[in-house]
């Protein structure tokens, strides 16, 4: 499957750059770019793209408030920052738009490629760097939601392998592999998983499973 990618991002250089890297990958393809947040709602709308790779300073409105309206408009379509912006409002205010990855524009192209997939695949990537703030965010929280005090014990001891690869970061083909079991029962059991605690993405398994002690940040 062929990953579509809308660019948006004020630096012609930049855009450039992306290009140079993502033409050199037969799965993903540049279907439209965007210097400033208007014309980028207008190519999501118009392009159809699996994956918004967004900047958050543009030159008309935010790209965090560009990112909230892609969401809103297109919620199938999945947003992955790539910015300067490296401290804890502006990684906060992004994931809370509906960013599924947020990875540093210093960051290896290795890095940004392995968002792009990983988003394409409805797997959140949070830069190493970053994903600091979420576990310090919540470890600090005085309040544990009541929907989990009698929810962990309904786990079966697969589906609690599979939190804690899930938790750790790895995608559904890596734990297939560490398992030793078939991706579509990674997705099974993923699935049951988010049933039985009422969650519906991997970052709010990561902060369950620090919050219940089954990894440690």
């Amino acid at each position: 499957m062929t990953i579509r990618l809308l660019l948006v991002d004020d630096h012609a250089v930049v855009r450039l750059g992306m290009r140079m890297l993502f033409e050199s990958e037969p799965d993903i393809e540049i279907v439209a770019e965007a210097d400033n947040a208007r014309d980028a709602l207008v190519a999501a709308e118009e392009s159809k793209p699996d994956i918004v790779l967004m900047d958050i300073g543009l030159p008309d409105t935010s790209g965090i408030e560009a990112a909230r309206l892609i969401k809103e408009r297109n919620p199938e379509v999945a947003i992955v920052a790539l910015t300067i912006h490296e401290d804890k409002e502006y990684f906060f205010k992004m994931l809370d738009a509906g960013a599924t990855g947020y990875v540093p524009k210093r960051a290896a192209p290795e890095e940004l490629l392995t968002a792009i997939r990983a988003a394409a695949a409805n797997e959140v990537y949070l830069y190493p760097s970053l994903a600091k703030y979420l576990v310090k965010d919540y470890l600090s929280s005085q309040q544990v939601p009541s929907r989990e005090s009698d929810t962990s014990s309904d786990l079966t001891a697969r589906e609690q392998e599979v939190l804690l690869h899930l938790a750790d970061g790895a995608t559904n083909a890596e734990i297939a592999e560490i398992l030793v079991i078939s991706p579509k029962t990674v997705a099974r059991h993923r699935e049951n998983i988010m049933r039985k605690l009422n969650m519906h993405s991997r970052t709010e398994l990561v902060k369950y499973a620090i919050r219940k002690g089954i990894i440690r940040p």
